[in-house]
């Protein structure tokens, strides 16, 4: 099947590392995995970080010449046979490929598209109605977590859905990791305000209350909020923590297999595609129970997952692993199992192809 894949947030050649911009590209792999020929459509990225009305607008005339020079290609050398929109939501809405797919015939499918109802004010109304709409028009929407899943449903009653279990490109992960060091936590996360800060100092505080067993920690990650990050962690002991900053995507697994233990708290995580990554390089994860975390990561199984907002059961469940390492040995290799297995780029194509394979072409 020839396919036009579509992310309006972040195309998967955009210059800044993401999560999303990882679950872009891993789709594509897993659609090529599949045996689709994958085109990427466009590279224009419709984002609104304030609901502004010019700006709204500015994206609109855009999408409009984006959609017509689309049109011209595809006179001229043939539709595409699917048309694939990844993590379209209120501050990125698709606003090329429910109107070339409709004028051409051509099957609509969303990924991991999203819908708030207290998203429902001003501009943010009107960009959740084109939302709605694309969601309507789907033949199918992949949702990747059970709470997007009842969002679309209760929001869009009649909406074609399926589920698509969050995964990644194991194959950087496939050879038997060294032996890290049990006591050396780490931290993947980028320093932004919001969610990120609230997980950083959540974090910093339970640490501050671990004296015994020791540790050590390595956070990767860098951004806007690096200095408000520090201050959090600043009555800890310097020479505990390392700070690496910004690093490649290909060198994360290097820093994952020095370690032994994730911990990120995760607030507001729509999964979290670390959490997946640190698992495939066997490490259980500290966690906490909220949002799409219990997505990737099974309590009890694969590291601990600790009511929201409870540092104490944070700090506990950390200092826990960190003094038994029988049990730390245990989950960690059950989590390189159940990512390797389960949640590999060969999983998603499986269920991907099942997916699709439901839906009439043209």
């Amino acid at each position: 099947m020839r396919i036009a894949f579509y992310a309006p947030l972040k195309s998967p050649n955009h210059p800044v590392a993401s999560g999303d911009r990882q679950m872009a590209r891993a789709l594509v792999k897993a659609l090529k995995h599949g045996g689709h020929s994958v085109e990427l459509a466009s590279e224009l990225r419709f984002y609104l970080r304030e609901p502004e009305p010019k700006s709204f607008d500015a994206l609109k005339i855009e999408a409009r010449d984006e959609a017509a020079r689309l049109t011209r290609l595809w006179d001229r050398h043939g539709k595409p046979d699917l048309w694939f929109s990844y993590h379209p939501y209120y501050k990125a809405p698709d606003l090329i490929g429910p109107e070339l797919a409709s004028a051409f015939a051509v099957p609509y499918v969303t990924a991991e598209a999203s819908y708030s109802r207290r998203r429902n004010a001003g501009l943010w109304a009107d960009t959740q109605a084109l939302v709605a709409r694309a969601v309507e028009q789907a033949a199918l929407n992949i949702c990747f977590t059970q709470r997007d899943r009842q969002g679309l449903a209760d929001a869009i009653p009649g909406a074609a859905l399926g589920m698509l279990s969050p995964f990644i490109d194991t194959s950087v992960f496939r050879e038997g990791p060294a032996r890290g060091c049990p006591k050396r936590l780490v931290t993947v996360a980028m320093m932004r305000p919001g969610d990120k800060v609230e997980s950083y100092r959540m974090l910093a505080q339970a640490l501050g209350s671990i004296e015994h067993p020791p540790w050590t920690m390595s956070v990767v990650g860098d951004g806007p909020a690096r200095e408000e990050v520090k201050a959090q962690f600043a009555g800890l002991p310097a020479d505990r923590i390392e700070w690496l900053g910004a690093i490649e995507p290909a060198a994360v697994p290097d820093v994952l297999y020095r370690g032994g233990i994730y911990v990120w708290p995760g607030f507001g995580e729509a999964y979290g595609v670390a959490y997946l990554e640190a698992q495939a390089a066997g490490l259980p994860v500290v966690a906490q129970d909220i949002a799409g975390v219990p997505e990737v990561v099974r309590d009890g199984q694969t590291g601990f997952l600790t009511p929201p907002g409870d540092v104490a059961a944070f700090a506990s469940a950390i200092e826990r692993l960190l003094a038994r390492n029988d049990e730390r040995t245990i989950m960690a290799a059950e989590a390189r199992r159940f990512i390797l297995e389960e949640r590999s780029l060969g999983a998603a194509a499986a269920r991907l192809a099942e997916l699709l394979a439901n839906i009439p072409l043209s």
